[in-house]
């Protein structure tokens, strides 16, 4: 079974990298468009991409887990009837900020490995690289979008 998994330290506070997880409009400015995204579980949602020969555009989720501010643990199935994969988000408050841990778990056989490895693996790897940070420097401590977002460049 093939993984991805991605530890990045972000210097801002684990509240509000959790914000910037479990908001639906801060996701969509880094990540994906959602609907009906809530951090109850049992709360079944879905993310939103662009649909193409390979993929339907969307995938659907339950909610797992959510251990406000260092938990969350969701179902991912990203083609009809598909087998299940698994993605879990960890904060631990460093002296510097938040360690963040990301999983995205089980995926099976050659088309899993493959999936993982070239397809989803670099995807996740820039957004947390690159658009999560810059989502991150746009916010205040509080939560809130600063008046005037930073000028870099997301992706």
């Amino acid at each position: 079974m093939s993984r991805i998994r991605i530890v990045r330290d972000y210097p801002h506070p684990p509240r509000k990298v959790w914000r910037a997880l479990t908001d639906p409009e801060l996701i969509a400015r880094w990540g994906m468009k959602s609907e009906g995204f809530s951090t109850e579980v049992g709360a079944r949602f879905k993310f939103f991409g662009t649909p193409n020969r390979a993929w339907r555009g969307f995938i659907e989720c339950e909610m797992l887990e959510a251990r406000e501010p260092s938990r969350l643990r969701y179902s991912w199935v990203d083609s009809a009837g598909g087998t299940p994969t698994y993605v879990s988000w960890q904060l631990a408050a460093r002296a510097s900020g938040t360690r963040l841990t990301f999983e995205h778990t089980g995926f099976r056989g050659v088309s899993g490995l493959l999936l993982a490895t070239f397809v989803m693996g670099p995807g996740h790897r820039l957004k947390l690289r690159r658009a999560l940070p810059a989502l991150l420097d746009d916010l205040e401590d509080s939560g809130a979008v600063r008046a005037q977002p930073s000028t870099r460049t997301v992706l």
